[in-house]
């Protein structure tokens, strides 16, 4: 303000010492390019005035979101991995999908999404790997069960730890939302397109039905097959979907099939969208990231796309069997071999060699698993 007002005064001074030495007055086209000159002020500071409301705003809603500070002396990341400098230019966040109606995100629920989001900062390429619910791991604590025991047990920061451990990777921050939460984000963006087929339709009003009792909503009825656009609690409801051919794994590939419909729609969204979505859902999120990196994201979505997407353990590198007292799991076959394809797939890490903390838990796994499995 003090350099505008001085500048005001120099112009005047100006003025004044013109006139005094008998200046002619200004041309009509030096008045209209000083008019065109304020008018273009005018509508910058319109500009500034309304990103900066509109930055306030995601303060004001920042502060309902669910955040957490993790300190880094709680995340467990081996020399290995600390060194590795394949993932020094990737940001690696875990996404977690909690099978809760009742808003309980942090903590004592199990995770019934568990997936990897691997960012190429330099390209802006993401690919997506979901971590099957039921594969039989360490949790971080040499506990050897289902690793979505994890979250329930110790929060995020366990989930974490377990990605980490086990996976040989090096993240730090996460994204957890609920079922109200994702209905939500979806309903703002106007729904998504999803292809639904005659299996998928016999089950997905089912899951409509139980979770609009949960969460008090209405629901429409899904009535025919095809690619059609969803609603929040449709396409909630579509995630949800494992009692068809495929069962969990199918559903992991619903869940990402989802997501990538949801980052689509995204990348269109208007200020109002996004400010919609900021109203409804930031209540129901619960995250590591603070409201700088969140505005980061969402200013660069258009940067970002999606280019690969998988589960684990790979396909040809898994089986299925009761193992003792976890029940029904999956069984990484050799960890070992699963953690190499990963960082190849992730990373295009070749030759990767795991680190001895992965070989250990490997080799446990083994031992734990060789009479279930089939």
């Amino acid at each position: 303000m003090a350099a505008e007002t001085k500048g005001k005064n120099s112009a005047g001074q100006g003025n004044t010492n013109r006139k005094g030495n008998g200046s002619s007055k200004m041309s009509a086209k030096q008045r209209a390019q000083k008019k065109r000159r304020k008018i273009f002020i005018f509508a910058a500071e319109i500009v500034v005035l309304l990103v900066a409301l509109f930055v306030l705003y995601g303060v004001l809603q920042g502060e309902k979101v669910g955040r957490v500070e993790i300190k880094e002396s709680d995340i467990i990341m081996n020399e290995k991995v600390a060194e590795n400098e394949s993932l020094k230019g990737y940001r690696n966040i875990a996404l977690f999908g909690v099978d809760s109606t009742a808003g309980e995100i942090r903590k004592n629920t199990r995770t019934d999404t568990i997936m990897i989001a691997s960012i190429n900062q330099d390209t802006g390429e993401v690919k997506l790997v979901s971590l099957y619910r039921d594969t039989y791991l360490n949790l971080s604590n040499d506990t050897y069960t289902k690793c979505n025991a994890a979250y329930r047990k110790g929060g995020p920061e366990m989930a974490i730890n377990m990605l980490n451990m086990n996976l040989d990777l090096n993240i730090t921050d996460f994204v957890t939302v609920g079922f109200a939460g994702l209905t939500d984000t979806i309903d703002a963006l106007g729904g998504v397109y999803i292809d639904v087929d005659e299996e998928e339709l016999k089950h997905i009003n089912n899951y409509q039905y139980c979770m609009a009792e949960d969460l008090k909503r209405s629901y429409t009825e899904v009535t025919e097959t095809g690619y059609q656009l969803l609603d929040g609690l449709q396409a909630t409801a579509y995630c949800r979907i494992r009692y068809t051919a495929g069962n969990d794994f199918k559903r992991a590939e619903r869940q990402r099939e989802v997501l990538q419909a949801v980052a689509d729609v995204a990348k269109k969204a208007n200020v109002s969208s996004l400010t919609s979505i900021a109203n409804n859902v930031f209540d129901e999120v619960y995250t590591s990231l603070d409201l700088s990196e969140i505005v980061e994201l969402l200013g660069s979505i258009t940067k970002y796309s999606i280019v690969a997407e998988d589960g684990f353990p790979r396909e040809d590198m898994r089986a299925t069997g009761n193992v003792g007292s976890s029940g029904s799991c999956v069984v990484p076959v050799s960890l070992t071999d699963n953690v190499k394809w990963l960082h190849e797939f992730l990373f295009n890490e070749t030759g990767y060699e795991v680190s001895t903390d992965v070989q250990k838990i490997s080799e446990k796994i083994y031992s734990d698993t060789a009479s279930y499995v089939k």
